[in-house]
């Protein structure tokens, strides 16, 4: 049985509330066969030798963040990959895609308003023993019983703030790299930067990653 079923979490297209944010617009769409056929023909190129559920999952995060887009002005937008696999948005946009195997969700911005921005999500299930070492730093560790998932909100949250940062310093991050405070909602990576946090706990786990452009 999933954490979920047993805390009887509220679904998750209400609790996604939780992360509106000012400047910021979010979406969520439960990945459903044929959303494959939605990735474009000028995206099509980095999903070449995906399998099916890859592409599905990819389409599926493409037609939420296109329909933000669109929102304010951007019709039909092709969202490419770089090289290193992140998104390619329009000058001036800040955003983020990401899905697990059942939903697939993104978040757009103005540059205007936010220097970074990163989601992520994952079931809300307990994270497989095996990987708490990998994620959680010693500090981490000594306080996992309070994220109530052994270690799976410290996992999507790292996820986010990577997502977010690596726009600006085009670095890669170790799980280590980055320590979460819940309590505070902020991470603290090791180059110097703080990054704020917003969490959503129901049948899934997503962390808003966000650093507003007036922080600097």
């Amino acid at each position: 049985m999933q954490a979920h079923e047993v805390m009887g979490f509220r679904s998750f297209s209400t609790a996604i509330d939780e992360l509106v944010l000012s400047g910021v617009l979010f979406g969520q769409r439960v990945i459903t066969p044929g959303d494959e056929a939605a990735i474009l023909p000028e995206e099509a190129p980095a999903f070449e030798r995906s399998v099916v559920a890859v592409r599905r999952a990819s389409g599926a995060a493409r037609l939420v963040a296109r329909d933000l887009l669109r929102r304010l002005g951007y019709l039909e937008w092709p969202i490419k990959r770089s090289s290193a696999g992140a998104p390619i948005w329009p000058e001036g946009i800040r955003g983020s895609l990401a899905h697990d195997s059942d939903y697939a969700v993104a978040a757009i911005c103005r540059e205007q308003d936010f220097r970074a921005l990163g989601v992520d999500v994952e079931p809300a299930e307990l994270l497989p023993r095996e990987l708490v070492d990998l994620v959680a730093t010693p500090r981490e560790r000594e306080h996992l019983d309070a994220d109530g998932f052994g270690g799976r909100m410290l996992f999507v949250a790292k996820e986010a703030v990577y997502k977010a940062l690596y726009p600006l310093d085009r670095s890669f991050l170790d799980y280590h790299d980055v320590e979460i405070d819940f309590e505070n909602r902020k991470a603290t990576v090791c180059n110097g930067r703080v990054v704020h946090l917003r969490f959503c706990v129901s049948t899934h786990l997503v962390t808003l990653a966000f650093i507003p452009t007036d922080q600097g």
